[in-house]
């Protein structure tokens, strides 16, 4: 079904508890733009490398691959309720000590604190929507999405407002957001039952033992390098005032949430989900290819429309992911994004450094490489990643216990 008709009216009549949950899960892919706009100023004003600057998305990433292996264990045992406010309460303290750093060592060690306490609230987020929504998980998973496309287009804008005036503004900003998102669900989400059966630290690394999914995340592997070359090097090439290049990244937030939410289920139900996913892979290629190569109105079209290719992407990965294996969702999905995360730490990491041992173009070159490798690992498995998906769909298409940082 398209998610847009979730066969009900009911998208918008949610409970308070569904709006305080999706209101706070904008706040928090908010978090990962926001630092786009301002990675130039934060540079000058911690009088660090791009490369140095480049570890505040390496950080954050490395301990968001390594918390999925935490967030299943903690949520089965403490509750949805109370991982989203532990979660929430880390961001705040965290996002607040980031804007009190007084050298670039600091900023990354609490980006990094930052890191685990999305995880936390964002790996359940969807799982608490799903179980309070009115109008069943077709209209919950849409809300979800909604949020994670408007907190990506509105993170960069955000960093752009507030880090015109001083980079420290937009993490003062975000920690107060957050403690918003805090109180609202403190005071509307009542506590979610818990599963039946508590998930371990190692289900998820085992779940990777079903080819598919294995298969699944290699290939979100490669294409998160490419996502994360663009969001985190990008600004640097751009050259940009944080004004302008928030609006780059606005525009760029916009059409991912537009193409993922909108664009992309009714592509998959015209060519198939693989077949886009291989087209769209090798689409972003050439955009990169164009960006790092093209002079500059060329990189900023190509930073733009990168966000549609890259909304598609995360949409039929995320389908893929939870409807490939055997495994329960939550499982599923913890185990994929323990994968790919280690990609999006990667990326900020190796780009600079590509470009200090070649050129500019080089690290672009690089992340059209692996977009195409993604696509090549799609091509490869293809049979065996279609037939296990459609043996599984209608099993999964009525499970409702859903957990994931799904984008």
């Amino acid at each position: 079904m398209d998610p847009i008709d979730t066969g009900s009216g009911s998208i918008l009549r949610q409970p308070k508890a569904v709006w305080a949950t999706a209101g706070a899960s904008v706040v928090a892919f908010m978090g990962i733009g926001l630092v786009d706009p301002i990675l130039p100023s934060i540079a000058e004003g911690l009088d660090a490398t791009a490369g140095q600057v480049s570890l505040l998305f390496t950080s954050y990433f490395l301990i968001t691959a390594l918390a999925m292996l935490v967030t299943g264990f903690v949520s089965s045992r403490i509750g949805g309720r109370r991982t989203l406010l532990l979660g929430l309460a880390l961001v705040v303290v965290f996002a607040g000590f980031s804007g009190t750093s007084g050298s670039v060592g600091e900023l990354v060690g609490f980006r990094a604190g930052w890191g685990l306490g999305n995880a936390l609230f964002v790996s359940t987020a969807l799982a608490v929507i799903v179980g309070a929504a009115a109008g069943g998980s077709a209209a919950a998973i849409l809300l979800y999405e909604s949020a994670l496309g408007l907190g990506m287009a509105c993170g960069p804008l955000l960093g752009a407002l507030l880090g015109d005036a001083n980079w420290r503004y937009p993490f003062f900003g975000t920690a107060a957001l957050m403690a918003v998102g805090f109180a609202c669900i403190a005071a509307f989400l009542k506590e979610q039952p818990r599963p039946a059966r508590k998930t371990s630290l190692l289900d998820p690394v085992k779940a990777l033992g079903h080819g598919g999914l294995a298969s699944t995340a290699v290939s979100a592997f490669f294409y998160n390098y490419t996502f994360f070359t663009v969001l985190a090097f990008t600004p640097f090439v751009l050259d940009m005032s944080p004004y302008r290049s928030g609006a780059v990244f606005f525009a760029w937030g916009v059409l991912l949430a537009v193409f993922s939410v909108i664009v992309a289920p009714r592509l998959q139900k015209r060519f198939g989900s693989l077949r886009v996913l291989g087209g769209s892979l090798v689409l972003l290629a050439v955009d990169v290819l164009v960006l790092g190569h093209g002079g500059h109105t060329a990189a900023v079209a190509c930073t733009v429309l990168s966000g549609a290719l890259i909304g598609v992407n995360n949409t039929v990965y995320t389908e893929l992911a939870l409807g490939v294996s055997d495994a329960p969702r939550p499982v599923a999905s913890a185990g994929y994004n323990f994968v790919r995360w280690f990609a999006a730490a990667a990326a900020p990491f190796f780009a600079p450094r590509i470009e200090e041992w070649s050129d500019v173009h080089m690290p672009f070159t690089v992340a059209a490489v692996t977009a195409v490798l993604g696509a090549l690992v799609v091509l490869v498995r293809r049979r065996s990643l279609t037939a296990e998906a459609e043996e599984l769909r209608p099993r999964h298409a009525t499970e409702d216990g859903v957990g994931v940082f799904a984008n």
